[in-house]
């Protein structure tokens, strides 16, 4: 898995948009890492790559201080506000490479929908070497599907991206392989215990709301102001023609691994 630097500077630029747009997780994510780590009042946490906080509120609420490091300012100063009631809450404005943080010091690490932007390699070692004996990294991402309900509006959506992004594909279906495949990295850089989880739901959105999502994807906001316009009206075209709406099919994958 390598690197995707290049990108990391687009989702600053709409911090406020990612913010509103960008699910959060389900409540049983949640479960399973509390379960794997218990935490609370005294205990540290470390967040990669925090967005727009949208993983962050569930960690804070058991009492557990946590630092964020955010490589957006943008991002990171809208959490700061955001989650200025809890007096544990910290951001650094950092890639996740360049924090120097103390070893053997935090509880819980932890990265939702941004691990994949660090080369495995660096970030690995460097998650392990940061946690305390005992300590968990849980990495978990989201990963949308297309409509399974209309076929039409997917191959309506995909004549679209021919024009304005040719060469990309339509995302694949996560499955169970590619979650255990993922997790079982862990276990290559010298974490014990590993496991993954998959987590189901569907989000449905008009037609302007689905293009307002796109438009918090790194690679379509990359293709400019003007470019996007266009693509984005022809897809709000199609979803129209299909009634008004999409429905995306997430699954949630969750990585769970230990420091001996």
């Amino acid at each position: 898995m390598g690197s995707l630097a290049g990108y990391e500077w687009t989702f600053n630029t709409v911090a406020g948009l990612y913010e509103r747009m960008r699910p959060g997780y389900v409540p049983e994510l949640y479960d399973d890492v509390f379960r794997y780590l218990p935490i609370g009042e005294g205990s540290r946490a470390l967040e990669i790559g925090i967005g727009g906080g949208q993983a962050t509120f569930p960690v804070l609420q058991t009492g557990c201080s946590v630092t964020a490091v955010e490589y957006g300012e943008q991002l990171a100063q809208l959490c700061r506000e955001k989650f200025r009631e809890f007096p544990g809450f910290s951001a650094v404005t950092a890639r996740f490479e360049d924090f120097e943080g103390e070893p053997d010091s935090y509880d819980l690490i932890y990265s939702a929908s941004a691990f994949h932007w660090i080369p495995e390699e660096i970030g690995y070692p460097k998650v392990l070497s940061l946690l305390k004996k005992g300590g968990a990294f849980a990495r978990f991402a989201n990963h949308p599907y297309q409509d399974k309900g209309r076929p039409g509006l997917t191959e309506a959506i995909q004549r679209a991206y021919a024009v304005y992004m040719p060469g990309s594909h339509a995302p694949m279906e996560w499955t169970r392989e590619c979650a255990q495949e993922r997790a079982d990295l862990a276990a290559r850089y010298g974490f014990v215990e590993t496991e993954c989880h998959l987590y189901h739901r569907t989000r449905t959105f008009t037609a302007q709301e689905y293009t307002q999502l796109l438009g918090t994807y790194s690679d379509h906001i990359a293709l400019g102001e003007e470019v996007c316009k266009r693509f984005f009206a022809e897809i709000e075209e199609a979803i129209n023609s299909f009634g008004g709406e999409i429905t995306l099919y997430d699954t949630i994958d969750l990585q769970l691994a230990r420091k001996a």
